[in-house]
């Protein structure tokens, strides 16, 4: 079963939103199978966005996502990666749809609630940033067999 790695940046925990997107992921039908909350060290946050290294905007990234809680999680389901990036809509606010997480509780690019992985490698190199193997559980819901064929 795919999986994907989802985090509730600063922005998004500081404004009490985690469970209303912890709640969209779920009425989708993806199944929650890791969560952690941690503040992110300069490390870890420069391995997080190490595809931005050199970019202009690498530092701001790394400042912002460490200068508070955030939310880790490891979500599944058939197609969870792009079935969470169409949930989170545009990466700038502006351009996200009304109904996404972003057009409904993001302002602002640099702010926008939600990171989620953008493909199959990176979902693999972010979970392993974040969670051991044996920290992501394996477990059958009731509703799975109404959800999956």
């Amino acid at each position: 079963m795919e999986k994907t790695f989802v985090m509730v940046k600063p922005d998004g925990v500081m404004r009490q939103l985690t469970g209303k997107i912890i709640g969209y992921l779920e009425q989708k039908g993806f199944k929650l199978v890791a969560l952690k909350m941690l503040i992110l060290d300069q490390a870890l946050a420069e391995q997080h966005y190490a595809e931005h290294v050199g970019k202009s905007f690498f530092p701001g990234l790394v400042d912002f996502i460490t200068s508070g809680p955030v939310v880790a999680m490891v979500w599944e389901g058939p197609g969870v990666i792009k079935g969470v990036r169409e949930l989170m809509g545009a990466t700038n606010p502006a351009e996200a749809l009304p109904g996404t997480i972003r057009g409904q509780f993001a302002v602002a690019i640099s702010r926008n609630v939600i990171h989620g992985s953008d493909s199959p490698v990176s979902a693999e190199r972010e979970i392993a940033l974040y969670f051991k193997p044996e920290e992501i559980l394996a477990y059958t819901r009731p509703t799975d067999i109404w959800l999956v064929e």
